[in-house]
This record gives C-alpha cells, sequence and structure tokens, in this order.
C-alpha cells in the first residue's frame, strides 16, 4: 500500500473583522512582514511606517468550527483628513490566495466600514498585478504611479457599491467559493 503526502488542511470559512484581540493584531503584522518583506521583498527589515499609529488593521481569520484559528489576511485603513480613507497593506496567505475571495472580502470591509464612520473617498495605491481585482470590485484608476521600485495604481473605491458595515468588530463571516480539495500532492 502506497502513502502519499498530503497538503495541509486549509479552512473553508473565515471572519472577516477589525483586529480587536493582541494575536489577531500580531498575527496582521506577521502576514504583512511574510507578504511584504520576505516574499515580496519590497521593505528591508520591516512594513511598518507611521500610518500604523492610527491605522485601524482588519483581519481574516480562519475558523476551524466555530473557534478562530489563525490570521491568513490582513489589510489596514486610515483617515488622513476628515472624509478621506485610505486602505493599504492588503495581504492574504499563500495558502489561501485561491480558496476564496479574502481579498474581495477584506476589501469590502474596509471600505464599508469606511463609509460607516463618515468615508466621502476610499483610495488605495494598489499593485499593477492586483488593479483587475480592484477594478471588478467598483475601482477607478485615478493615476499610474512608481511606489518601492514596482508599478501601482492610485485607485478610488466607488462608494455607491459599499454599503456602510457599522458593526466592523464583528465583520462577518465568508465561506470559500470552492472548498479546497485534499488530495496527495
Amino acid at each position: 500500500m502506497m502513502y502519499g503526502t498530503f497538503r495541509p488542511f486549509l479552512a473553508a470559512d473565515f471572519q472577516v473583522k477589525f483586529a480587536t484581540q493582541t494575536w489577531e493584531k500580531r498575527g496582521a503584522a506577521r502576514l504583512r512582514h511574510e507578504v511584504f518583506c520576505h516574499e515580496q521583498g519590497l521593505f528591508a527589515g520591516d512594513d511598518r511606517d507611521a500610518v500604523d499609529d492610527t491605522a485601524i488593521p482588519l483581519v481574516a481569520v480562519s475558523l476551524l468550527g466555530l473557534l478562530a484559528d489563525d490570521v491568513v489576511g490582513t489589510v489596514r485603513i486610515h483617515e488622513a483628513e476628515p472624509g478621506l480613507w485610505w486602505g493599504s497593506r492588503l495581504a492574504v496567505a499563500p495558502d489561501y490566495r485561491k480558496v476564496g475571495a479574502l481579498g474581495a472580502a477584506l476589501i469590502r470591509l474596509a471600505v464599508s466600514s469606511a463609509h460607516a464612520r463618515g468615508c466621502t473617498r476610499f483610495l488605495a495605491h494598489v499593485q499593477a498585478q492586483n488593479a483587475l481585482l480592484f477594478r471588478r470590485l467598483h475601482w477607478n484608476v485615478v493615476e499610474e504611479k512608481e511606489l518601492h521600485g514596482r508599478p501601482h495604481f492610485l485607485m478610488q473605491a466607488d462608494l455607491a457599491f459599499y454599503p456602510p458595515i457599522l458593526d466592523a468588530e464583528t465583520g462577518f463571516r465568508s465561506a470559500s467559493r470552492t472548498a479546497p480539495l485534499r488530495k496527495a500532492a
């Protein structure tokens, strides 16, 4: 009898919410560091900046049944001036990028929670390879630019497609579009 190697278990259910627990904030920081420093090499050492002092971190937490397991996605939002909000540092763990629409769920909560807090304009600098996702989610290109040595788009969300979400501390559950397959590697 032959035994194969199996891929690790990937959750199919998630809670997308403001990071309110210390472990969630640490998980968001860890994931950002992994994605932006190690994987993409955009920052040497640390991706934290002055925005982190006032930003609200959001997380996608994988669920095992009803129990929270791990931070598998994150983004931060902040109000730069009255009514003007920004989203930045959107990251999804590599194993979860094809499981479902975690990036889209994080974007939805980011814009809708800012909308509930008086946002009249929501902007983000989006890496060129992610611009199509944002366009599908009703974002428009304002201008093209280079940041951190890579092409980016300054994009603006169409707030008409993002109704206010008042309870972002609880957020919402999001299931993967397709359950992850468990087959031998």
